[in-house]
Order: C-alpha cells, then sequence, then structure tokens
C-alpha cells in the first residue's frame, strides 16, 4: 500500500468519500507500465485517471515526454511549510524541475507524494543555484515585490526560465536577488503587503502556462 493510500477506507469514513478506484477487473492489462499491487488492491493515490494503476516509474517516464520548459526554486532557510506547496503546483504545471535552495531537509506535507513525479534537485545556495540556471541557458526570474521589480501581469516571462520564490515572510534572500536576472511582482490591490508564497507560485506558473502552453491539450508534446 502507498502512502497515498494510507488512511482509505479507515473505520467510520463514508465509501463515497474514498477518491481513486478500486481493484481492476479481470482480466487484467498486459502492459508492464501497470503496477499489480494497485490492480489487485485499488489505486487510491492523488493521480489522474490516465495513470490509475500507473507504477511511479511508469508515470515519471511518460511525464518526461511532455514537460513544461520553467522550473522552480524556492529558497529553503528556514524549513518553510510552504514549500510542499510549491512542489504540489509545480507538479500539476508539470514543471520541468524543482530545485530546493539552502537546507536539503524540507517539509514534505503539503506536496501530497507529488514528489515522486517530479525531478527534485539541491542548491546549497542563491549563487549555485544561478550558476546552474545560467550554465544550463535559463533565465533566473525571482518572484517578489520587490522595490524595482517589473509587474508580472506586464511581463513577456522567457520560456526558459527558472521562477525563484523566497522564503515565507521575508522574501528573497538578499544573495537571491544578487542573483536574479530580473525580478517580477504580482499586483495587489488590497491592504496586505504581501500574499503566501504557495499562492504566489501558483500565480506565477499560471502566468507561464498562459504564455507559452495555452490552447496546448494537457498531456501532450
Amino acid at each position: 500500500m502507498t502512502d497515498e493510500q494510507r488512511g482509505a477506507g479507515a473505520e467510520g469514513r463514508d465509501p463515497r468519500d474514498e477518491v481513486g478506484v478500486g481493484p481492476h477487473p479481470s482480466p487484467w492489462p498486459d502492459d508492464p507500465r501497470y503496477d499489480e499491487d494497485l490492480l489487485r488492491d485499488g489505486d487510491r493515490r492523488n493521480v489522474v485517471d490516465r495513470y490509475r494503476y500507473w507504477t511511479v516509474e511508469a508515470i515519471v517516464a511518460d511525464l518526461d515526454t511532455t514537460r513544461h520548459a520553467f522550473h522552480v526554486a524556492i529558497e529553503n532557510l528556514a524549513h518553510d511549510f510552504n514549500i510542499g506547496s510549491v512542489v504540489r503546483t509545480a507538479n500539476a504545471f508539470n514543471a520541468a524541475s524543482v530545485h530546493v535552495v539552502g537546507r536539503r531537509r524540507w517539509n514534505r506535507r503539503g506536496a501530497m507524494v507529488t514528489d515522486r513525479y517530479l525531478h527534485v534537485a539541491h542548491d546549497d545556495d542563491a549563487t549555485a543555484l544561478a550558476a546552474w540556471a545560467h550554465g544550463s541557458g535559463l533565465v533566473l526570474v525571482g518572484v517578489d515585490n520587490l522595490p524595482g521589480s517589473v509587474p508580472l501581469e506586464t511581463t513577456d516571462l522567457p520560456r526558459d526560465c527558472v521562477l525563484l520564490f523566497g522564503q515565507e515572510g521575508t522574501g528573497l534572500s538578499d544573495a537571491a536577488r544578487e542573483a536574479c536576472d530580473v525580478t517580477v511582482s504580482i499586483v495587489q490591490y488590497g491592504s496586505t503587503r504581501s500574499i503566501n508564497v504557495g499562492a504566489a507560485a501558483a500565480i506565477a506558473m499560471h502566468a507561464w502556462i498562459r504564455r507559452h502552453a495555452s490552447g496546448r491539450t494537457p498531456g501532450t508534446a
């Protein structure tokens, strides 16, 4: 049983609230992408229907054929609980990779196991991230409402880029600000000085999707 499936069907829980599907009817499909345990026991994972009963490895391999050109990076200087949320959104938009910058260990709870379907890397600091990005031909785009930032709404995000997010509360570190090629901000109309980094990441990633993947059928290269 997978971590995603633990707790499903717990005593007292309405079966109608369960996600996923039950055991696959016989005969089972003759396809190496399928997991025999899932076929036998059912698939309660948080995956789209086309990946029901597939192994994790098969799902990752299939996603690799349609990854988008943007990468996501987030600073991990104080064990930010929002990193998991950013990772989950990066999975939803099929980012090329996610880079955790700073501390290697991060809180995975909010990711809801979606990190298994992504390529997650670690960079010691913003300087190392920038060196990797520039060596890979990627523009490092910081996302923070800082003086000198340009509005995300009117910025033509580069196709090949890394969207870098800072720590919740403090935003991008000084080193990250210096490393970025450009910094964009999300326009706000209320009284709060900032929005949650998980929300900001979702907005920025969707802005990239609207610019570079609009009209593309999900799951196609």
